[in-house]
């Protein structure tokens, strides 16, 4: 009996599976993965999606594993397969790795504010963000924010660099991340402040 028991309660603490990273970017999120260690145990799947409307990537929750132990959620980070530069279309996979690991570091951000949060919260995080427009600013200034807390900075100050000071990129979509996530500004002051810290 006590060996059951035993069993029962490793099998509701133990995580089923750990990320699933297609080869083509695997560097790159097992990267920003190791800036996470508590979620490399995670069932976390990165996956390449046609079309993802008004974003590059998502992080969402597994709706099928949603209710079940907190540690054994699933989680999805949906990744655009193409985004237009100019006048071409460009593989997501193919942007700078930098780029990509700042991304991801965002992400998983996400991720990590999901992790805790009860399956009903979860349900109404997905409401608001629909809803919202501060919502959606709140939301994404968290995920930046845990992304710069754990030591990605440089990497997110890459990633908006590439947005906001490439030519090419679209300015519907440069003006959508200015208006709902934290300026390139508004990153520098977070780290300056984790590192006063630090130093204390």
């Amino acid at each position: 009996m006590l060996l059951l028991a035993s069993t029962v309660l490793f099998m509701a603490t133990t995580p089923l599976e750990e990320p699933s990273i297609p080869k083509a970017i695997e560097k790159e999120a097992k990267t920003a993965l190791s800036y996470y260690p508590e979620l490399k145990k995670l069932p976390i799947e990165f996956k390449f999606k046609d079309t993802i409307k008004k974003s590059t990537m998502q992080a969402q929750p597994k709706f099928r594993r949603l209710f079940k132990p907190k540690n054994q959620r699933g989680y999805v980070i949906l990744i655009n397969d193409k985004i237009r530069i100019g006048n071409k279309e460009i593989r997501t996979r193919d942007l700078p790795s930098d780029v990509l690991i700042g991304w991801f570091g965002h992400e998983l951000g996400h991720i990590k504010d999901y992790q805790h949060r009860s399956a009903l919260n979860l349900l109404f995080f997905g409401i608001r963000y629909l809803l919202s427009s501060n919502y959606i600013k709140g939301a994404e200034r968290r995920a930046d924010s845990i992304a710069v807390a754990k030591g990605m900075g440089p990497y997110i100050l890459k990633t908006k660099a590439f947005i906001l000071e490439n030519a090419d990129v679209p300015e519907p979509y440069k003006n959508r991340i200015l208006e709902f996530y934290p300026s390139p500004e508004e990153i520098m002051h977070m780290i300056d402040e984790l590192e006063a810290g630090e130093s204390k």
